[in-house]
């Protein structure tokens, strides 16, 4: 890869992340993977030990990280007629709680077409199938806070006014649940319809987007299963350019029910959680995800969070985040990569959980920038928790239980990550 398609990566991954409703393919083969080694100085050794909090929580990643995962597939123009392109993408993955992928199956996660360039849509897109669907991510964090993921078929992009509309129909957990003697007694699935009305411009290089999602359960009387409940999410985004060479995305949240997305990932906004949530059940977020590469030798991304969950029968918990992640260039091929990240998880039924977690990676990489991959990285990593948060650490780490009473740790290891 040249240096001036290293210099463009920057924007090439915002667009990619923060853009509005399912940004396309470019035709070819595509993907991103991870995958390490790595050990504890906890016990005797063993497995990398990595640090979170678990529950509504989301780990800072670098340097701790003890899965391995893939995802990639290809994307063809299969047809074309009256000016209209008819795109094909097939992508499949595989995950593993480990280093090691192992006999882990290969899932199907894309399998869509679509028709682009639609005189009657405004130049807009028809798809169907299933697909990865309007899903930015704040990267530290591994956090999609917004993901509309799934099966279904939808309209994208259509001018409308100073923005561009976008509609959306998916089919979530299309299942029946049976009994012992195989009758069945009920579904978990729902029917969800997400509107995006995006690409609005506010001010000089920002944008603003509103992302809705309105959730249908089925099976609503039902009586075996217990109830069952609708749900709805709404999503305020102002994405700011040109921040020191970086980006800038703030966003705000509120979803209730299903619509919070608990039982999807850590609750991912936007698709349908358990139809089991009432009305009861409310989450806000609100975060500030911001990255910027003042020169070519430094990049830094800062992110800043909160997040408030909200039940009946669970209380109240909140969620504060704070994270930054420098990046310092020696060359064109070798930085030092550096990640602080402090979580903080209130409870109204018990103690305060605090965890910080502190990572110095060394890292050959395919260029200088916050974004250039692949990085081929050693890492160390350390974690420091209180006592209330001990049973949380160890119950959310990959390895086990390996941290017992204590309430610090360390990792070493190694990592490569890419995309392409």
């Amino acid at each position: 890869m040249n240096r001036t398609m290293l210099k463009a990566l920057p924007a090439a991954i915002t667009l990619a992340l923060a853009c509005g409703a399912a940004v396309a393919d470019e035709e070819g083969f595509h993907g991103y993977f991870r995958v390490g080694a790595g050990s504890t100085t906890a016990g005797d050794g063993g497995p990398q030990g990595c640090f979170g909090l678990g529950g509504n929580t989301m780990k800072y990643r670098l340097g701790n990280e003890c899965d391995a995962y893939f995802e990639g597939g290809y994307t063809k123009e299969i047809a074309k007629s009256g000016g209209v392109s008819y795109v094909a993408t097939v992508w499949a993955n595989v995950y593993s709680p480990n280093s090691d992928f192992g006999d882990k199956k290969l899932g199907l996660n894309k399998a869509f077409i679509e028709a682009k360039g639609l005189d009657f849509l405004n130049g807009g897109t028809a798809w169907m199938g299933k697909r990865f669907y309007y899903r930015p991510d704040i990267h530290m964090l591994d956090l999609q806070y917004i993901n509309m993921n799934g099966t279904g078929a939808g309209l994208d992009r259509i001018g409308a006014g100073p923005g561009k509309f976008s509609y959306a129909f998916f089919k979530d957990r299309d299942t029946n649940t049976l009994d012992a003697n195989g009758k069945v007694v009920g579904t978990p699935s729902a029917i969800r319809q997400n509107f995006i009305y995006g690409d609005v411009p506010v001010n000089t290089d920002g944008t603003f987007d509103i992302a809705a999602t309105i959730i249908t359960a089925e099976g609503k009387n039902d009586d075996a299963l217990g109830q069952k409940h609708n749900g709805w999410q709404v999503s305020l985004f102002h994405k700011q350019a040109k921040v020191f060479g970086g980006a800038n995305t703030f966003g705000v949240q509120y979803g209730v029910g299903p619509g919070t997305g608990i039982g999807v990932g850590n609750g991912q906004m936007g698709a349908s959680g358990y139809t089991s949530l009432g009305s009861d059940v409310k989450r806000v977020r609100v975060f500030n995800d911001l990255w910027i590469q003042p020169t070519e030798n430094m990049g830094m991304e800062m992110v800043a969070l909160v997040q408030k969950d909200k039940s009946d029968a669970g209380g109240s918990s909140t969620w504060t985040s704070l994270g930054v992640r420098p990046v310092y260039a020696f060359n064109q091929n070798l930085k030092m990569v550096v990640e602080l990240g402090t979580d903080r998880v209130t409870d109204s039924r018990g103690p305060t959980k605090r965890l910080t977690k502190l990572t110095l990676a060394p890292t050959i990489s395919a260029g200088p920038g916050l974004w250039s991959r692949p990085e081929l990285r050693a890492f160390v990593t350390y974690g420091k928790w209180n006592q209330a948060a001990t049973a949380s650490v160890n119950a959310s780490n990959n390895s086990g239980p390996i941290y017992n009473n204590g309430t610090s740790g360390t990792s070493f290891g190694v990592q490569v990550e890419s995309w392409f």
